[in-house]
């Protein structure tokens, strides 16, 4: 991988074999607490580095161009945490389009000084990395220019930019011509921007990578660029919580009507029946034919699920069953997906499992072999099992000295839904055909009979592990200890995205480790607790949430703990902290948790919610030591089976993560909404 520094260029034909047409860039960082956070954005810039108009602004909000050309994938779980990704086609990005600004930004006091580990990956259509730029002197800044797509000579070039605002994100925008919406915190101070927030200028690039001489026609920003923050420094502003400059599309809602039905016993006809599914064979072929046939019907969907595999915006085909030659007897792969644009190909082949059915190595292989042979770009694998980074689920050997480079790619079925499910519950579609296709599929994936219910079995190890915990026969080094682990891993990041579906929301596993450290060692090292401790640990961080919710499966005590550290408010006195957090969690469960936190290694008071509410001043500890948070808990019994039967721990977890969510989280969020609504001390009213 080519390794870049601040202010040098490549041109990527230089990187790979051929023309670049499609990339994908990922953005990354690591927080030392695990709640550090940013949003991406793009902004694609004409000569004069403006935009054309709002529209080419994409960001969370926007986060797809019409054309394909840009594509935000949201946060993609790695060894360290999350990466945040963007895919690019290159060859639909508009003539008159000369660079692509690629930004992030943080919201209110956060700095990117706080978050260590910052780079840019830039990866071709295969996900082949080419190159990475490491971003060490950050600085105070709240919003980031990480790096430029920009146009030299009819060749596309990446520039390693590495600057900040430290005005923010507003600033950043409004500089580069975005009209910046503010309606969206209609209750937002209007300040005057400071002299010292103006942008930190960027500076021309100071060196050429080697064998590159210098481009006297580098875009380097104007000093009227520059200068515009500072002088409209005596202008008022709206300071949103974060900027806006489109609306959401939203999918038209389903007028209840009266059923013609005699009775309840009735049910409707589904465009997706799955009563007659008997054998596997049917579940997969059905399963597969459902789903590439919603993915060509619903373009939104299906660029959604093949633009992280490097596939361009374009007409999409499938096919299913299709016969491709290979050796003495043709290959049958479940389905093909083709994308045309331009007169060019994109080709995937496509292997289905369902129920526990595992992918078959030799099948894999071989459709592997066939798609370098005949050109085509990927290889998609659907089942029910989650994909892990160093532990792949099927071993594929690679042919690295053939030009056309195949890339190897897994869906889990909880993924598809869970993308679904986005789409239509919280982003919305225009066209109500579509909106309608998208329930039917859902109703079919989520079905008992069709074989797609996502991850769902904890493996032939679980049992084992678990009698030996409570023997104490289980020892570090154990092999099914490490199997145990890596099943927990699947399941957390489906519980995962069970519940950003029903938020709507990025949730994400948190990784507490060292960038670069081995994913494989990192389980090992989790085997070794788990044989220790007997516990299972892993923590989410839930978009907008205050804290990181923890979840930790004691198979000592059978007993499952959710948990959630918020920091103490930032104004009033210790007792009026202590009776906000009872009055706010007035509809929590009676048998919630809460303990003081206090420096040291020392616990502080703790006790139930319901032993608290008439008397909060429980929870101040004695001798004055000082309150770093509180810790909020609720404890579950664990189910036992390995499956996701009723008392299966996989329906355990599930449970004990969106309950908590739902009657803990929840209050939390509100609690946030309205101090940032109306910021301020309240101890006085607290204190009477």
């Amino acid at each position: 991988m080519y390794e870049m520094v601040k202010g040098a260029n490549v041109g990527l034909g230089s990187l790979v074999d051929g023309e670049v047409d499609s990339v994908i860039v990922g953005l990354g960082w690591v927080s030392p607490t695990g709640e550090g956070d940013a949003d991406v954005s793009v902004l694609l810039l004409d000569d004069s580095r403006k935009v054309r108009s709002d529209e080419d602004f994409y960001f969370y909000n926007n986060s797809c161009a019409p054309d394909g050309s840009v594509q935000l994938l949201g946060k993609t779980p790695t060894g360290e945490g999350s990466e945040d990704r963007i895919s690019f086609d290159l060859s639909a990005v508009p003539g008159d389009v000369t660079t692509v600004l690629i930004t992030a930004s943080r919201y209110e006091s956060a700095r990117f000084d706080e978050l260590g580990a910052l780079q840019l990956t830039l990866s071709d259509g295969a996900g082949e990395p080419l190159l990475r730029f490491a971003i060490d002197d950050a600085g105070a800044v709240s919003a980031l220019i990480f790096g430029e797509l920009y146009r030299r000579g009819g060749e596309w070039k990446f520039r390693a930019v590495g600057q900040g605002y430290e005005a923010g994100f507003a600033a950043l925008a409004s500089d580069h011509g975005v009209d910046i919406d503010d309606d969206a915190d209609d209750t937002a101070e209007t300040e005057p921007v400071a002299q010292e927030d103006a942008v930190e200028p960027l500076q021309p690039p100071a060196a050429e990578l080697p064998g590159q001489g210098p481009e006297p026609d580098s875009p380097a920003t104007p000093a009227a660029d520059v200068a515009a923050p500072a002088a409209a420094a005596t202008a008022s502003v709206k300071r949103a919580t974060r900027p806006r400059t489109s609306k959401k599309k939203v999918t038209l809602p389903r007028i209840p009507k009266k059923s013609l039905a005699e009775n309840d016993s009735w049910a409707g006809a589904r465009l997706f029946p799955v009563s007659a599914l008997k054998s596997d064979r049917d579940r997969e072929t059905r399963a597969t034919s459902v789903l590439l046939a919603v993915m060509a019907q619903v373009p939104e969907f299906g660029r959604r699920l093949t633009a992280a595999f490097g596939a361009h915006a374009g007409r999409m085909e499938t096919f299913t069953e299709v016969s491709l030659p290979y050796g003495d007897a043709p290959r049958r792969p479940d389905g093909v997906i083709r994308v045309e644009r331009a007169g060019k190909l994109w080709t995937a082949l496509v292997e289905t499992k369902t129920n526990g059915n595992p992918l078959k190595a030799e099948q894999v292989q071989a459709y592997a072999d066939i798609a370098a042979r005949r050109g085509y770009e990927a290889v998609i694998t659907l089942s029910n099992d989650v994909a892990l980074e160093g532990s792949p689920l099927v071993e594929v050997k690679i042919d690295r000295r053939r030009k056309n480079k195949v890339g190897l790619w897994h869906l889990s079925w909880a993924e598809v839904a869970h993308q679904a499910q986005m789409l239509l519950r919280h982003e919305g579609l225009g066209n109500p055909a579509h909106a309608w296709l998208l329930e039917e599929l859902l109703h079919y994936l989520h079905h008992e009979n069709s074989g797609c219910h996502g991850f769902h079995n904890m493996g032939p190890a679980w049992v084992p592990v678990r009698n030996g915990i409570q023997d104490e026969t289980l020892c570090q080094g154990d092999p099914r200890a490490l199997e145990a682990v890596e099943s927990w891993e699947r399941l957390v990041r489906q519980v995962s995205l069970g519940l950003g579906g029903e938020l709507g929301r990025k949730v994400l596993p948190v990784q507490r480790a060292r960038r670069g450290t081995d994913a494989v060692v990192r389980r090992t090292r989790m085997a070794d607790e788990l044989c220790r401790d007997g516990r299972l640990r892993a923590e989410l961080r839930i978009d907008q949430t205050p804290g990181v919710l923890a979840v930790a499966a004691d198979l000592r005590t059978y007993k499952i703990r959710t948990s959630i550290d918020i920091a103490p408010p930032a104004h009033g006195y210790p007792l009026s902290w202590a009776k906000r957090i009872v009055r706010e969690l007035s509809e929590a469960p009676a048998d919630l948790h809460i303990e003081t936190l206090v420096e040291g290694d020392s616990g502080g008071p703790r006790g139930t919610l319901e032993r608290l509410r008439p008397e909060p001043g429980d929870l101040l500890p004695g001798g004055g030591a000082k309150i770093t948070g509180f810790r909020l808990s609720l404890f579950k019994g664990m189910g036992t089976q390995r499956g996701n039967t009723e008392s299966g721990f996989i329906r355990s977890v599930d449970e004990a993560v969106n309950k908590f969510h739902a009657s803990v989280v929840t209050h939390l969020d509100r609690m946030q909404t309205r101090r940032r609504a109306a910021p301020g001390p309240a101890a006085a009213e607290d204190e009477r």
